[in-house]
């Protein structure tokens, strides 16, 4: 069960940071750190980029020690793996139900930019890695998808704190990487094509992260309660996810 536990988390946190590439930050990052707007400040784009990478993989490890802990809680507690893998189906059909904002339910959240004054105040390597620990930890800034939420349990139900702490560090590390996209920037109109293309691709995005968590909800109801609770489930939540359209995602203006 662990191994199963263990594997679904790391799916969710890759899934979830990938997604979370369309949050205000992240389209505001793909906006500011690039070769485009280093210039302008006169800094070094690769210089940049990789103190924002190590600060999100900083920030993922922050979020791990957390999930470390509550980690060690749940193997304290020496929980079945049927209520283990069950935990996880109902965590993850919460999640989707908030993605999808069904009957209006939206798991709590906040709205949070970083502070974009940094730019002008401190030198690349501070705001390229505070930036980037901030968009690595997870909960600082706009949470766009509850899967984020849903790595952290199923983070915790391995009831392993080293793997825990590996899962919520990749999520940070993926979502770091992500500024590696405007590496191409060294023009407005390349930056303009490279957001138009972040914008079609957003609905695709949507539904795909809704589709992992119910790939989630059916496997791990498989462990818990056997094969036909699985299939009817993923069956269900696989529909409502294609045929539901996803809450609009917060949309803010991009710096130049």
């Amino acid at each position: 069960m662990s191994t199963l536990l263990v594997t679904l988390a790391a799916v969710v946190a890759v899934a979830a940071a990938v997604r979370s590439t369309w949050s205000p930050c992240g389209l505001s990052m793909l906006s500011t750190i690039t070769p485009l707007g280093e210039q302008g400040r006169r800094n070094r784009y690769q210089t940049t980029a990789r103190w924002f990478v190590a600060g999100a993989v900083l920030g993922g490890a922050t979020l791990g020690l957390g999930a470390a802990v509550l980690a060690t809680v749940v193997a304290a507690l020496d929980l079945s793996p049927a209520a283990l893998a069950g935990t996880a189906a109902v965590v993850g059909a919460v999640t989707i139900t908030s993605d999808l904002s069904i009957g209006g339910f939206r798991l709590p959240t906040h709205t949070r930019q970083v502070d974009e004054t940094w730019l002008d105040q401190y030198r690349s390597w501070v705001y390229g890695g505070g930036f980037g620990w901030q968009i690595g930890v997870g909960l600082a800034t706009y949470v766009t998808t509850s899967a984020v939420y849903l790595m952290i349990v199923l983070a915790a139900l391995t009831a392993s704190p080293l793997a825990a702490l590996a899962v919520a560090t990749g999520f940070g590390l993926t979502r770091g990487l992500a500024v590696l996209l405007g590496r191409s920037l060294t023009t407005p109109q390349r930056m303009m094509a490279r957001h138009r293309r972040l914008d079609e691709l957003l609905p695709t995005a949507q539904r795909l992260i809704v589709l992992v968590q119910a790939a989630v909800v059916a496997v791990a109801s498989g462990a818990a309660w056997g094969p036909a609770p699985a299939i009817v489930i993923g069956a269900f939540v696989a529909v409502a996810a294609v045929a539901r359209r996803p809450r609009p995602a917060t949309r803010v203006a991009r710096p130049a």
